[in-house]
This record gives C-alpha cells, sequence and structure tokens, in this order.
C-alpha cells in the first residue's frame, strides 16, 4: 500500500496510525510543491514545468526562503514516477490519496489525478469533506489539515476510502487543464473540490491592512495575516508579494531581508492605510 500525502506534518500524523493498524501500514509520499498558488498551464510539460519552477525562483529567491531554491522543483514528478513505476510493477499494489478539505491538498489532488487514469480501481481517495473527527479533548470538530486528526481517527478514516471513478479521471484533469489556460496564479476552494481562480495579487490588499505607516517587523504582520486573514496563503508565497509590493513603491523596507524577525516593512508615505472591512 502507497499513500500519499500534501504536506510534511501529514507524513508523520499519518504514519502514527501504523502503529495502531498495521494493515493500513506502506510507503507515505509527499507531494511538497503548492499548487494552489503560481502558473499551471502546461504543468506536464517541459516548457510548464520550467515556467513554475523559474516562476518560484522568483518568488523565493533574495529573503528567508532562497534555500529552498537549491532544492530543485523536480521533486513531485520525480516522487508521482516512482510511484507509477511501483504500481506497473506490481499489479496488487493500491494507491491511496489521503487529502483534507483545504486548497492546497485538493489543488495537489487534481496536479496528481491525471497521472493515475492507467490504473483506475486501484486509486483511492480519501477526502475529509466536511468531515466530523474528535479531537484530544473528545470535542467534535472539523479538520482542515490531516495533521490535526489524532491516529485512532485515521484508522476510523480509512473506512472513507473509495476507488476514484472513471468519470472523474475523465472530468477531474480536464477541470484542471481549464484552469490552467485560465492563467490566474491563485486558487481557492469555494465546497467540495470546486477551485477558483483569481489573480496573484489577490491577497495584497489583506496583507496591506497590517502594514502602517510605523515600522513593523515582517515576522508581526506574517502573524496578524495567518491569525485574522479569512483566506491564507504559503509564507514563501506571502513573501514573494512582499517582495512584488516592495517593487511596486506601496511599502518600504529596511533591514535584514532573510530574516523576518529583523526585515521592517512600512507603507509607503503616499498610499493610505487599507480600511478594514
Amino acid at each position: 500500500m502507497i499513500h500519499i500525502v500534501f504536506e510534511e506534518a501529514n507524513k508523520g500524523a499519518l504514519e502514527k496510525s501504523f502503529e495502531l493498524d498495521t494493515t493500513m501500514a506502506g510507503e507515505v509520499v509527499i507531494i511538497r510543491d503548492d499548487y494552489a498558488v503560481g502558473p499551471i498551464n502546461n504543468i506536464y510539460a517541459l516548457e510548464g514545468i520550467e515556467n513554475r519552477a523559474n516562476w518560484w525562483k522568483d518568488v523565493l529567491t533574495g529573503g528567508p526562503f532562497e534555500h529552498l531554491v537549491a532544492g530543485g522543483f523536480n521533486h513531485d514528478h520525480d516522487a508521482c514516477n516512482a510511484v507509477l513505476e511501483k504500481l506497473r510493477a506490481d499489479e496488487e499494489e493500491v494507491l491511496w490519496i489521503w487529502a483534507a478539505q483545504n486548497k492546497h491538498d485538493v489543488s495537489g489532488y487534481y496536479w496528481l489525478v491525471s497521472q493515475l487514469k492507467d490504473f483506475q480501481g486501484r486509486i483511492f481517495i480519501l477526502y475529509l469533506n466536511n468531515l466530523p473527527f474528535i479531537n484530544e479533548k473528545g470535542n467534535i470538530f472539523y479538520p482542515t489539515s490531516l495533521f490535526q486528526i489524532q491516529p485512532k481517527e485515521f484508522v476510523k478514516a480509512k473506512k472513507l476510502a473509495r476507488p476514484i471513478t472513471l468519470s472523474e479521471f475523465e472530468i477531474d484533469p480536464d477541470e484542471w487543464q481549464k484552469l490552467g489556460i485560465e492563467n490566474k496564479g491563485v486558487r481557492l476552494l469555494e465546497g467540495g473540490k470546486k477551485l477558483a481562480q483569481k489573480g496573484d495579487d489577490y491577497y495584497d490588499a489583506e496583507l496591506l491592512n497590517y502594514i502602517g505607516h510605523e515600522w513593523l517587523k515582517v515576522q508581526k504582520v506574517f502573524n496578524q495575516f495567518f491569525s485574522k486573514a479569512k483566506e491564507t496563503t504559503g509564507d514563501a508565497f506571502l513573501f514573494g508579494r512582499v517582495k512584488e509590493l516592495i517593487r511596486n513603491g506601496k511599502i518600504v523596507s529596511q533591514g535584514d531581508v532573510r530574516n523576518l524577525r529583523e526585515f521592517e516593512l512600512k507603507l509607503a508615505s503616499e498610499v493610505e492605510v487599507p480600511v478594514e472591512g
């Protein structure tokens, strides 16, 4: 059995459940890229892959996340190809895709699914869509990420596993292709598996809400964004937007750009503080 998750923290949480139910034990593969942001047009062709890699380099370079550039941008393709090889080599092998109700997991699912269509009947989805679970305090909650779930709850969740249908293998890749053709950089989850798209600057107005005319450390700006914004995104992409706002003259900066606790921002003098609401 092979499991696929879409965040590092999800891998550790899922593996703990194997100790409670050995029938679930298997390799856990992580799809690491955040397909909820960035270009996805022609994403399986060399041109599209290079375009996305160059986009990430621009986002990451010159900041605290620059070290991620050295890691390369082919991990997901290599990981997926390795899974495909194992499925071809063993006709009894099955694959379980674990996805919570968030744009990151759902976008990752869309990127993945079209590459698995040759193995229909052996590919299962566990989509935790508006499903209640029990937290450590014994209260019911609705997780938005897999790592929020206790190991024993993963064991219960395995009952939700179902084969991805032939219809889904036909429709979902087409939906992903349509999103790519729209050529927008931000994807949001509207419900179920429905994704909507916005421009690259979608989060800018919300981000500017937490930047005033006095110097404020980027870490504090991000903390406010993540705790108050209705829709959030990864910190690497968010920092890329900070760089873009600086380039566009909307904010100014000082300090060590590679350290979120030392790098400071404030609105450019001619920019008004956005009005919340």
